[in-house]
């Protein structure tokens, strides 16, 4: 029997992606899952301090770890992405790192079940009972 091993790293494309000073296009990349220090490090950092958007610049530089051909991806590389992409890095992120945590105190949907004992049952914005 073989264990599947945790994903610690995920491909992605860029919608649009990053053109370097030679005008080469940048889209395929890599991004590895991120750590607590990628998340307090920046912190520190005075431009963040000056501005706290910009820890999402520093910290998507810290894991993201491959675009394109790029030997390096800087806070500068992530400055000059498109918004498109910058958004979608976010979202990967969000996705890759917080895809897991499940919410189970929070209701997801209405429930069909009759209000616990002693519980008035829902009323919608008129002061009606609700119907679920």
């Amino acid at each position: 029997m073989s264990k599947k091993g945790l994903q610690t790293e995920f491909e992605f494309t860029l919608p649009r992606g990053h053109v370097d000073d030679g005008g080469n296009l940048h889209k395929e990349g890599r991004m590895r899952l991120a750590t607590a220090a990628d998340e307090i490090k920046p912190l520190k950092d005075p431009r963040v301090q000056e501005n706290s958007s910009y820890l999402t610049i520093l910290l998507l530089s810290r894991v993201v770890t491959k675009l394109g051909t790029l030997d390096e991806v800087t806070p500068e590389v992530i400055e000059s992405l498109f918004v498109t992409d910058l958004s979608h890095l976010q979202r990967l992120y969000e996705e890759v790192n917080n895809g897991d945590t499940e919410f189970a105190d929070l209701p997801t949907e209405p429930s069909d079940a009759p209000p616990a004992e002693g519980e008035a049952p829902a009323e919608d914005s008129e002061g009606n009972e609700a119907r679920l």
